[in-house]
């Protein structure tokens, strides 16, 4: 076991260094083993082993729906997204997004103006915010909402986070809306790993016209 694991004494003082910065952040973590793990999370495959909250979650999270786009969306993107997540608000459903610029935020923004509950899932540890002018808006969601990560508290965005992330909001949510996404967006591989995880994918009908990706 020595041989095999090293540096097993530096991995654990890591990972009791990750709990006390996570601790000390005020974000609780949970494990799969946990009573209170998401439930349409669990039913995926590719689920993480633990989460970092901050705020908190609650059943009627449960009945969850990710509306999802591009950072780059025009104007009639954003306010079909402020409108979705408005309507979905009224409805008693939770807005699940990724508080990336764009549609994340107005999804974001519309769920809280509406007096809703809103989840963000993140791409970086529970510590960072990303990207740094929604600091605030982050700051909301815990209050009324969660904020979630699978990453290590002190972790900073890469490459790999994003996608992960995406894995993540498709599968704590119902199903998966998308506003606006190109052919490279991670809103369209969402909608891949929704249509994977067996959840719901709904298109915009102007998405549809307008990339031939959704047409498929």
């Amino acid at each position: 076991l020595r041989t095999a694991l090293p540096n097993l004494t530096d991995a654990r003082a890591r990972v009791d260094h990750e709990l006390e910065v996570g601790h000390q952040a005020g974000a609780r973590l949970i494990t799969v083993l946990d009573q209170d793990y998401p439930p349409n999370l669990r039913r995926v495959p590719d689920l993480p082993p633990f989460l970092f909250v901050l705020g908190h979650l609650q059943a009627s999270d449960d009945r969850a729906v990710a509306v999802v786009g591009t950072r780059q969306a025009s104007e009639d993107g954003l306010r079909r997204a402020t409108r979705l997540s408005n309507e979905l608000t009224r409805a008693g459903v939770t807005v699940v997004s990724g508080l990336a610029r764009g549609v994340d935020t107005c999804a974001h923004t519309a769920a809280l103006e509406a007096h809703g509950r809103t989840i963000a899932v993140i791409g970086t540890g529970i510590t960072r915010c990303y990207p740094a002018e929604n600091r605030q808006l982050a700051e909301t969601i815990a209050k009324r909402g969660a904020v979630i990560s699978q990453f290590w508290p002190t972790r900073s965005p890469g490459r790999d986070t994003f996608p992960r992330r995406n894995r993540v909001t498709s599968g704590i949510s119902l199903g998966t809306a998308v506003i606006e996404a190109s052919s490279t967006s991670g809103a369209k591989m969402q909608a891949r790993l929704a249509h994977e995880h067996g959840k719901h994918v709904w298109l915009i009908a102007s998405l549809v016209t307008a990339q031939p990706w959704a047409q498929k």
